[in-house]
Formats: C-alpha cells, structure tokens, sequence
C-alpha cells in the first residue's frame, strides 16, 4: 500500500473547496468498508484521502414535510433500525437490514452504500488491467462471469452491489449533492450512469462534489412496497439477484408500481416493461408471470450466469406477490 497524505475538514464546504483547489488524486472516506479494502488491495492509489466523520450534523433520518431527509453519514444500522423507515418504507428497512453484516452495518453509511465500487473480480485483481480500471477489455465477457450482469452489459459486464440504492429508486428518492458553486438535487435514478457513458465511474458525481443526503416523498395512503435478496450464503453477502418493489394498491388493483432491480446490471436496473404490463390492472399470477417474462426478454447471459435469468424471474414474480399480499 502506498503511503498518503490525509485531510480531515469540519464542513462540507471545507470538504468541497478542498477538492476544488488540489490538485492530485483525493478520495472520500466516510465508513471505509469499501475504500480501504480498494487502497490495501491496491485497485487504487490516492494521493490524499479525505475524512468525512468528522463533519457535524450528516448523520440523521429527519421527517419533514416534504418527506424523509436521510443525511449522507448516517449509518446503515441506523437505517435498518429507525421506526419511520420501518413505518413508511417497508422496503428500505429490509434491505438496509440485509446489507453485509452486523458489523459492517454499524461502520458503513448510507453514502457509502450508495457511492461504492463494483466487487467484479477483475476489476478488483490488483494485477488486471480491465476496462474499468483504464484497459481496453472487460475480462468477464469471455471469462468467469457466473455472477456478472445478464442486462446492461457490453463495455462492462460488472453488476452495482448496492442493496439500497434498488429500494431508493423504486420509492422515487432524490440525491443532494453539495459542490464548490452550491447544491443540487437530481433524482436517485439518474445519479446512476451506464458503462458506455463513463464505463470508469458507476455515477454523476464530478471530483469536487459529495452526496450530502437522500430524500424520500411522504408516503401515501395504499403505498406498499417489498424487498427481496437472493444470496449464496445465508449471511454477509452480495445478492445474486435483489428486487425492490413499490406500488399503490386499491381494491386488488396496482394503480402506480415501480420495480427496481440489483445485482444484474451494471447499475440499479428498472424494468419498465413489467411495470407499463402490470400498471392500472388487477393483480393475478398470471399477469405477473407475463410481466416477469416480458421483463426479462432483453436479458442477455454470458456463458457462465444464464441462471440469472429464471433466478430473476422467481425472485420478481415472488416480490410482486408479496406486495399484493402484504
């Protein structure tokens, strides 16, 4: 491990114009669950690693009028414990409950979860120069892919690992993000971004900014949603295949639902097809099985993980099932 210079700002506006103004390779630290993990195993090589822990007033989970404020320290226990998040947001508090391990759970943050690097074994081989890292061949594609993306690959067939990021999408959560010229606000699902635009990076944060905090809209009357993760262990570990899913429930019908898939794509993966099919109509195992099936038609497996997609499938049909009934 290469030795570093180390900074420890007081605000996010010390922690904005610092990156502003150096010019070398800076990295933010916040739980350092995955960081430290790229730094030992030498993926990376900062220049100066900066410390958010000692920022005030960014770890919380606020209700307020427009929703819940969910700051960007707070740590995933805290998530997986908070009595609104288990009122209102069914589907956030099972994932954030599922996240590695207790342990990991206590250090790692909601920022950190959101913001963490794909677990690809390439990409994390110290010794493999693959396209996420600056080469010029994903090694997956032709190679061991038993547990890579079978939607959104091409350029990089590394799958997003976050078990929040799906749960946040599906209840329409919104990104603040903080920079030198002020903050902004963009949905969750579009602080995500696909290989062919920056197959380097997995969002749209630039070197100067940081997310500073989730917000999620209030919860409505007849709002469920459902949570499901599929591993190979039984414990601490990253899902296979994970589904979140929300959705407005009157009378047996679905009026509005959102369904937003982890661990088969390069990014939180939405599958639109199955909601524009489900959508307005009353539920039954039959539609959600067309559903499922349409969803899945554009999937393309590699040689290794074509089980993905009937694993997918049942993991779909199963949550969409659970929504209705819960």
């Amino acid at each position: 491990m290469s030795s570093f210079q180390y900074a420890k700002p007081a605000s996010i506006e010390q922690v904005t114009s610092f990156l502003a103004k150096v010019n070398k390779k800076a990295f933010l630290l916040a739980g350092g669950t995955d960081l430290l993990a790229e730094i030992k195993e030498g993926i990376i090589e900062p220049d100066v690693v900066v410390d958010l822990k000692a920022i005030p007033n960014l770890s919380y989970i606020k209700k307020e009028r427009d929703g819940v404020a969910i700051g960007a320290l707070t740590t995933v226990a805290e998530l997986a414990e908070n009595p609104i998040v288990l009122q209102d947001y069914r589907v956030l508090h099972e994932a954030a409950r599922v996240v590695a391990s207790p342990q990991l759970r206590n250090m790692g943050t909601v920022g950190g979860n959101l913001c963490q690097r794909p677990r690809c074994w390439y990409y994390r081989d110290g010794q493999v120069l693959c396209t996420k890292k600056g080469g010029t061949k994903c090694y997956a594609e032709k190679g061991r892919n038993k547990y890579h993306a079978i939607l959104g690959g091409g350029i990089c067939y590394a799958v997003y690992p976050s078990d929040l990021a799906p749960a946040l999408i599906a209840l329409e959560a919104k990104a603040v993000i903080a920079s030198p010229q002020g903050e902004r606000t963009v949905p969750l699902a579009e602080f995500y971004t696909p290989p062919l635009v920056n197959v380097r990076k997995e969002n749209i944060l630039s070197g100067q900014e940081v997310l500073k905090e989730v917000c999620i809209p209030p919860a409505k009357r007849g709002d469920k949603s459902v949570y499901m993760k599929f591993t190979e262990r039984g414990a601490w570990d990253f899902a296979v295949v994970s589904v979140a899913a929300k959705g407005t429930i009157s009378g047996g019908t679905i009026e509005d639902i959102r369904i937003v898939c982890g661990g088969v794509a390069p990014m939180p993966w939405r599958l639109r097809k199955a909601e524009d099919l489900i959508k307005g109509r009353r539920a039954s195992d039959t539609l959600i099985r067309q559903a499922a099936k349409a969803a899945l038609a554009d999937a393309k497996p590699l040689e290794e993980n074509g089980y993905k997609v009937d694993l997918l499938e049942t993991v779909l049909v199963r949550t969409v099932a659970s929504l209705i009934k819960a």
